[in-house]
């Protein structure tokens, strides 16, 4: 456990990654090449077996962790998603990526149906976007009122100050790209087929609407940073880097360790019976098309 012990202090140490401090991307990306592929897989497989011990904790102790990422459009969310996600259960690991609300949630209390989605006894919860969406899209793109919006900036410290009292591990990530490189990654999923569902007008809206966003950001990180449920800037305009940095501090930040596996006993298989025929009679086969 030694390796995380040390990304604890290095979490400590980094002042990017210390509450409140609003990192350009752009300046810290630029501050070394971006990582290629093979360290980056390297890297990567560490923490994953990390983030399989962490599974273990979570369960053996019946732990609850909250996770939230939030950032501007094509900063990579899913793709850091993916990556915690790989390796692990997903019915311990849960992710949440709720849809446009339906009209009845639009009747509800706000934070209704996001408090439908938290975790049980041994679960991690990652919000795909989380209740900040009020501070974020329906802000900038007018989807809900100035009373609506300023009594979810009034309200919400006080609702994750109960859910970190209430026992809960709640952690917050904003990935954070340039204006630049936000512009490159939309002409890519334009020019990717398999890419382009992730293409949508309120998507593209965001880069038209960059300093709207900007000023959305700036108020929310400004009335929500808390001590007891502070924000933690990603830098991402080198994906790789911000992937297995916010990785990396997650995995600092919950006070998990590693538990005993005890292999189960591989038994023997049982004696074949005389009726039994040589092999199942499997009615349809696949083509073998490959």
């Amino acid at each position: 456990m030694g390796k995380k012990k040390d990304r604890r202090k290095a979490a400590e140490d980094d002042p990017a990654l210390v509450a409140g401090v609003a990192v350009p991307a752009a300046a810290t990306a630029a501050a070394a090449e971006k990582m290629g592929r093979k360290e980056f897989e390297a890297k990567l497989e560490e923490l994953q077996v990390e983030l399989c011990h962490l599974q273990d904790w979570v369960k053996a102790t019946g732990a609850r962790v909250v996770v939230l990422f939030e950032g501007r459009d094509t900063a990579g969310k899913g793709g850091v998603i993916k990556r915690i996600t790989e390796r692990v259960s997903p019915r311990v690991f849960r992710v949440v990526a709720l849809p446009t609300p339906t009209e009845r949630e639009k009747s509800q209390f706000y934070l209704q149906r996001y408090i439908a989605h938290l975790p049980a006894a041994g679960e991690v919860i990652l919000f795909d976007r989380s209740w900040y969406n009020r501070a974020g899209v329906e802000r900038v793109m007018g989807f809900c009122s100035d009373q609506e919006y300023n009594d979810f900036l009034r309200l919400c410290p006080g609702f994750e100050r109960e859910l970190v009292h209430a026992g809960i591990i709640l952690l917050k990530y904003f990935l954070e790209i340039s204006q630049e490189q936000q512009r490159e990654r939309f002409l890519s999923r334009m020019e990717d087929p398999v890419k382009h569902w992730k293409l949508s007008p309120m998507d593209t809206e965001s880069v038209r609407r960059w300093w709207d966003y900007t000023d959305a950001i700036n108020r929310m990180m400004l009335a929500t940073d808390t001590q007891f449920a502070p924000w933690y800037v990603v830098p991402s305009d080198d994906q790789r880097r911000g992937r297995l940095n916010c990785i990396a501090h997650m995995l600092s930040a919950v006070p998990y360790e590693a538990q005993p596996f005890a292999p189960p006993d591989l038994p023997k298989v049982q004696k074949k019976p005389d009726a039994v025929p040589e092999a199942p009679m499997y009615r349809n086969i696949v083509p073998q098309a490959y």
